[in-house]
């Protein structure tokens, strides 16, 4: 797969609609999952998927809501949701047994979505990695809580200026700044009649109850190994001392610190991130 084609060729039907995946590497080789966040897809970690595939069966997928899963009205896509979706997609692959628990590497709010697996639903993992975690308090930007108080007024923004306030949110992530092709494939799945409500919904349902509900329960994670917690120094949507609070506050943990990186580690500093989680990885 290149970053042009980047293609999720497999679907699974989730609780919460239609979900799109993929798998990379031969199938006996040991499992890795891949969680993105918001308001991004499993296409950010396209050239993360393709180095780790060598020697690892690397899973991908685009949340419910988000990317080319299912998007529609009245779709549950709160990270209550995708924490149970994440769940069932660990039945469905085979990886929910004992001696069969993948490696998870999580992103933004799929740090969240794979912490409520684990904590609430008993999902078991090999190793997991955190880069820069939606976690702990406070949940989004002024700007983000500003779209989930009144989706239903940004829903009817024309086009033309609904597609120019999200490729400048998107483009706030901090960090040196995305190339423009990447930039634009990001920012295409939130427009049109699906993509553009799609993309208040997710923001409307999604909360700091959440993170609640889990956020005093970090001491009991538990994974075989330390958990790595990755952060880049720039990221301009969650503070990079969010990464020694939670790496405190999780037994065992490592901080890793990624200069000069933003919120998109996996696009500001590829290298300097494969090289952190496939060193980990290696480990156990």
């Amino acid at each position: 797969m290149t970053a042009a084609d980047w293609k999720l060729d497999r679907t699974f039907r989730s609780a919460s609609g239609e979900v799109r995946w993929a798998a990379l590497g031969a199938p006996d080789a040991p499992p890795v999952v891949l969680l993105h966040g918001t308001p991004f897809s499993s296409y950010v970690w396209r050239a993360f998927a393709r180095g780790l595939a060598d020697r690892y069966r690397v899973f991908v997928w685009d949340m419910p809501g988000y990317g080319a899963s299912e998007k529609r009205a009245g779709q549950d896509v709160s990270l209550a949701a995708q924490g149970r979706v994440f769940g069932e997609l660990l039945d469905h692959w085979g990886l929910a047994g004992a001696g069969a628990e993948p490696a998870v590497v999580a992103h933004d709010f799929g740090g969240c979505v794979a912490l409520r697996a684990h904590l609430l639903h008993g999902a078991r993992y090999r190793r997991l990695a955190l880069v820069d975690p939606v976690a702990l308090p406070p949940f989004g930007s002024a700007g983000y809580q500003l779209f989930g108080r009144h989706p239903e007024v940004f829903e009817q923004l024309p086009p033309a200026l609904h597609r120019a306030l999200v490729r400048e949110y998107v483009g706030s992530v901090g960090g040196p700044g995305l190339h423009p092709a990447v930039w634009e494939r990001l920012v295409e799945p939130w427009c049109g009649e699906e993509g553009q409500p799609a993309f208040y919904r997710q923001i409307a349902q999604n909360d700091q109850r959440f993170i609640d509900e889990i956020e005093g329960r970090y001491g009991e994670v538990s994974v075989p190994g330390p958990v790595l917690v990755c952060w880049g120094t720039e990221d301009a949507w969650i503070s990079v001392s969010h990464a020694h609070e939670l790496g405190a506050r999780i037994p065992g943990a490592r901080v890793r610190l990624i200069e000069g990186a933003g919120h998109l580690v996996q696009e500001d500093a590829p290298a300097e991130l494969m090289g952190a989680v496939a060193g980990f990885l290696a480990e156990g």
